[in-house]
This record gives structure tokens, sequence and C-alpha cells, in this order.
């Protein structure tokens, strides 16, 4: 029995004794149309804080008209109403398009996040291929998993603990690719592959891909000693091509470019064929070159100054290959999974995110660390000589003057890309995600706050922010949006700040109240009576029924609160793992935060081309860090009424948006995206 085979087994068991109130025959439940009214009356609580009263006013009467009895509104949400019947997931379509296929922008950072390993180093080339070798052997470990689609269901933690979350996500990592289109993006799944068809991973190095077979034909997996040697006869052959067509960096390029530059390709039937076994890879392997401690590092730090890279250019990477002169056309930006093995040690993935959120990566990666932390205790066995194997394949491109200068033109992309994105890694040390829970906070909402009160310290105002809210419990689900800037965190802020004259027993109630608001928006969302969906169910829609937009989306308030200048989400883990991304404005910032036991991650992003010269991710970060010490003092001084709780979220959760269990049918359980 394949041990990965039994462990899943085990687990399972034991999850279902855990759990023996839920059905995991039944299927899970489709996400809720919520209610018009609702929604529209939570809508104006999430732009009240961020517009000014003229325009909230406005807002207020578009709204009314828009609810009216008969009125628009009302029309809309009953022909929502009716094609949330005849689909499994009535928003996961047309959210799909909205915040992936249709973004026009390049995928590289403000699509794309990136992942960085834990820190490591290699002596030599054979430790960097060594280390390669193992990852694939562990990404296989786990694919085993996937491919007999046994991995273990995912269980809410909190609110109906035990209910069961889809996992589909998960099983599309290695099957998935994102195709380049003039309109939009067509996301390609190959679900339903032929068993007898050859897996194989494509090798990007030196700016040159190769395919290599990692089954044998009685479909085992190659030794790891047999994997270490084909990578290196790719690394030998590669390096010595000293003038290679960079055609990577196409994949970094705009999408309307690049799909005119792949169309173009496609006219010569070698190329289409290389572009046919790229999708159809299991994932990336790319073999960078090393990379110095200062590149692109404005801040003078110790690490830096020893020529050790920091956490903030190991992240830069990853996120977009340090740019023409390193290793950013050593990339395949649209396949799914795209692992990183630099031959300074620097190791982690780049991953297109339209197929799955973080933590379905975030598991995959923490099995593969945990799978190579286990093979270093033991012994390699040695295999005899792989002579009979095949040498992989090389994928020679014909490439005429028009592709030509499409690749030019992606290789000063991508530079102007690097030069732009300006990034900083806090690591905040004095307390982690225990220390709310001390005073029965949550620990999530405890920094969602801490991100408002940073803001207000650098610009003296409050934003559109985005957090990520996981919807995993409604089959085909993927996220909503929870609102963290509120009216209640911004009487806070400006507590804290001195603009309102308060002691610090009122700063602390005002903090209880803006948390709870927080946590009860948070816990609506998750349970599929979120804004954003709706909204956007309504809207595409309007578009599609009456052939134009009302009042409601062509609103200037409407296209501003959609305009994320606080893009926020957490991704922990248990290894010293870091996750980053762009700002997904030109005048905004990406916050990717990471809450370990005693600590805070945050790897803070914004544009250096940006009009408002205030917009820094030093700044911010630094203000973050003061935030953190702020509230850390101000509970300090009034523990006790800190952990005061004044407010039940509990009951004004929805009663009707309920799930699948053995006794009663329903539940109201509830996770918030980890």
């Amino acid at each position: 029995v394949h041990p990965v085979k039994e462990f899943v087994r085990r687990i399972s068991s034991k999850d279902l004794d855990e759990y023996p109130n839920w059905d995991l025959s039944r299927p899970l439940p489709k996400l809720p149309v919520p209610d018009l009214h609702a929604t529209l009356t939570m809508y104006l609580k999430l732009v009240e804080p961020v517009v000014s009263e003229e325009k909230y006013a406005n807002t207020a009467r578009i709204v009314q008209e828009f609810i009216r009895p008969g009125g628009v509104g009302e029309q809309l949400q009953k022909q929502l109403v009716e094609t949330a019947k005849t689909k499994d997931n009535w928003v996961s379509d047309w959210w799909l398009d909205d915040m992936y296929l249709c973004n026009p922008l390049p995928l590289p950072v403000n699509s794309n996040p990136g992942l960085v390993f834990p820190r490591t180093s290699f002596e030599s080339e054979r430790e960097q291929l060594r280390f390669a070798a193992q990852l694939i052997t562990g990404i296989f470990d786990y694919k085993t998993i996937l491919d007999d689609r046994n991995l273990p269901v995912e269980r809410v933690r909190h609110h109906r603990k035990g209910q069961p979350l889809c996992m589909e996500q998960y099983y599309r990592l290695f099957s998935s690719y994102r195709r380049p289109g003039t309109e939009k993006d067509q996301q390609i799944l190959n679900m339903n592959r032929d068993p007898f068809d050859p897996e194989y991973v494509i090798v990007a190095c030196n700016d040159q891909f190769y395919v290599m077979n990692v089954m044998t034909s009685g479909k085992e997996l190659l030794s790891e000693e047999d994997i270490y040697n084909q990578l290196r006869r790719i690394s030998k052959d590669a390096n010595s091509c000293s003038n290679p067509p960079r055609l990577g960096v196409l994949t970094s390029e705009r999408r309307k470019q690049w799909a005119v530059a792949r169309e173009q390709l496609c006219q010569d039937a070698k190329n289409k064929a290389n572009l046919d076994l790229i999708e159809r890879s299991c994932f990336i392997l790319c073999l960078d070159k090393p990379i110095d401690a200062s590149f692109n590092h404005e801040a003078s730090t110790e690490q830096t100054s020893s020529g050790v890279r920091d956490d903030t250019n190991r992240s830069l990477q990853l996120l977009h290959g340090m740019g023409s002169k390193h290793n950013g056309a050593n990339r395949w930006y649209d396949k799914t999974m795209q692992f990183v093995v630099s031959a300074d040690g620097n190791t982690g993935l780049n991953y297109e995110h339209s197929v799955s959120e973080g933590i379905a990566v975030i598991k995959l990666i923490e099995h593969i660390l945990a799978y190579m932390e286990e093979m270093k205790t033991k012994r390699l066995r040695r295999f005899p000589s792989i002579c009979d194997l095949p040498h992989p394949q090389k994928l020679e491109w014909h490439i005429d003057k028009q592709t030509e200068a499409h690749i030019q033109s992606g290789l000063e992309e991508i530079d102007k890309l690097v030069d732009d994105l300006d990034l900083y890694i806090l690591r905040f040390d004095m307390f982690g995600r225990e220390y709310p829970k001390t005073v029965n906070m949550s620990p999530d909402s405890f920094v969602q706050l801490a991100l408002q009160l940073a803001h207000y310290k650098v610009h003296k105002y409050l934003v559109p922010t985005y957090e990520s809210a996981s919807i995993r419990r409604f089959h085909l689900g993927r996220v909503d949006v929870i609102h963290a800037a509120s009216m209640a965190a911004l009487q806070w802020v400006k507590a804290m700040e001195g603009d309102v004259k308060t002691t610090n027993e009122q700063k602390l109630k005002l903090l209880r109240e803006a948390i709870e608001h927080q946590t009860e928006h948070m816990l609506k969302t998750i349970l599929g009576h979120g804004v954003d969906n709706h909204m956007l169910g309504l809207r595409v829609t309007a578009e599609s029924v009456m052939g134009k937009l009302p009042d409601l989306f062509t609103d200037p308030v409407y296209v501003e609160c959609n305009q994320f200048r606080l893009s926020t989400s957490q991704v922990s883990t248990t290894t010293d793992a870091l996750i980053c991304y762009g700002a997904v404005v030109p005048n905004g910032y990406g916050a990717a935060y990471n809450l370990h036991t005693d600590s805070i991650v945050v790897c803070i992003s914004c544009w250096r081309d940006c009009p408002n010269p205030d917009i820094s991710a030093l700044r911010y970060g630094e203000a973050l860090r003061q935030a953190f010490e702020d509230m850390h003092e101000m509970i300090q001084a009034n523990v006790e009424l800190a952990k005061i709780n004044t407010v039940s979220t509990e009951s004004k959760i929805p009663e009707e948006n309920l799930a699948t269990t053995k006794e009663n049918g329903e539940s109201d359980s509830a996770e918030k995206q980890q």
C-alpha cells in the first residue's frame, strides 16, 4: 500500500469519527442569493466611511430608487433568483471573469502571488539540482492523493464546527492553465486526462524550456536519483547556449498583447505543438540564476550589506524574476503552479491565481516541505545508470521578426514593472495571533483594524478595503469580500490619533465596537450573505436583461468603492514562508499577512510611479508597526476592560443559510479563509 494513501485513509477514518453528524455523501449546499434590501443596506454602511457626505447622500438616493417596490432592483433580484436555480453556483463564472479572466493587466505582481519558502542555501549546482529533484518527488507524493480524489475533506473550525468545505480547487492545481485572449482569457481544465498519457514537467533553465518525463513506462515515478540526473542533463544543455530566444517573457505582457503574440506563434505547427505541451504539463520548474543581495533594494540593511539576501530581495525574485537582466524570461506565468529553485538557495513558487485561493497552495507547500524534511533523515538510495532513459526534450521555436519584436517589448515592459514595484516586509515580534485571543478578540479582525489605523496614520482617511472571505461551505464556492473600513473603525482610528479627545477606556470600547462590527460582517459574508458577489450578480443580470446599467452601477461612488486601495489577505503558514502580491490600483497598497503564534509577518506592496507622494511601502509598514504597538499599549493599560465582549454576533447571523447534517439537515457553520 502506498504510504501516502494509507496515511490519507487513517486521517479520513479519524475525521469521520470526530464529526459523525455531518453526512459527506450529501452534496454541499448551493450558494444562496442574499436578500436585496439587506445587501443594499449593508452597501450604504460600507460606502459611508470612505466618501464625502455629499457623495453619500446622492448614493443613498440612488439606492432608495433602486429598491423601491416594483422598481428595477426587485425585477433584477427576481431574475437573479431564477438564474440561481439553474446553476450549481450562480456567481462562480461571473466572479471568475470579473476577478481574473477579463483583467487585462500582466499576470506577474498584478495577479500571480509569489510564495517564498523558508530560507536555505546551496554551495554548488549539485545541491541546487538535488533540492529540485527532491522537490519534484515531494510534489508527486501529494499529487498521488489528488489523482485519486482522496484528499481529506476540510472542515469548518468555528461556528458549527465540522461543516465540510468544497475541495474542488485543490484538484485543479496540476490540471489547469490560463490561456490569453484578446477580449478575455480562457481557463483550460484537463480534469479528465487519459491515465495512460505520460506525465511530465516543463523545466525552465537559462530562458529555455524542456519536457522532462517523470514516469516510467509502468506509470511509476522516477527515482529521485533519476530525476536529479535528468536535471543535470537539462542544466548542461541549457547553459551551453549563449543567446537563447527569451520566449517566456511573452507571458508577462499585458494579456491582449500576449494573446496577439501567441496567435502569431501558433501559425507555425511546431510552435503550436510546444504551446500544447506546456499547457498539458503538470507544472513548471524554474532553475534560476543567482541574484545579487542589493538588487532593486533601496533600504540599507544589515543583511544586505553583509551580502545576505533579505526578505524583500527574495520575495521580488518570486514575484517577477528580477527582470530582463536576471530571470524575468525564465518563467511561464500562464501555468498554474510554477516552482522556482535559484542557484543561490532562494526557493518558492509563483502561482496563477484564477484556479485557487492561497489555502490550497499553502496546504500543498506544507506537505512538500514536510516530505523534504523527512527525506533528509533517510539515506539516499543509489540507483544504476540512467543511460536507458531518453534525454529531456528541448522545445525548439521558430521565431519570426514579429515575435522578436514582441519579445523585445516584453523585456522592456517587465523591467518597467520591476522598477515600479515597491515592496516591504514587516516582521513584528512583540506578539502574534495568541495575544488578541487573551482579550477575547478575533486575531484576524484585530489585524484588520491595525491596517486601518496604519492607513489613517499615514493619510488621515480610510479607503475601500478588500479582504478575501472564503465561501467554500457552498458547492464551487471561492471568495466574497469583507470590508474593513467601517464607521466604527473610522471613529476608533480618529480617537487613537487624537482627532477626537477620548480616554483610554473610551478608546478600548470603540475598538471593541469596531472589532465586533468586523467580525459580524465577516461571519455574514462567509455564510453567503456578502455584498460584492450579490451586486456583481445584479449588475451582470442588468446587462443581460436590460442591455444597460441602472444608475446604481454607473454611480461614481460604486466605481470608487470597487477600486480597493487597500487589498488584504490572511495566508497563515506553519513554516517561515512569505506570500506577497502587488497593489491592485495605482494609488493603493497590497498587504498579505501571516499570523504566527508569537509574531506577525506582513508583506506590503505599492507602486513607485504613483501621483501620491505619501504612498510608500516602507512608510506604511512602519505605521503598521506603530499601530500594533499602540493597540498593545492601550490594551495593557486596562486588560480587564479589554476582555469584555459587549456585542454578541451569533444572534445576528442569517438563519436561512444552512448546510446539511444527518440529524436535522441544517447548520449555520462558518470559516474565514486562512
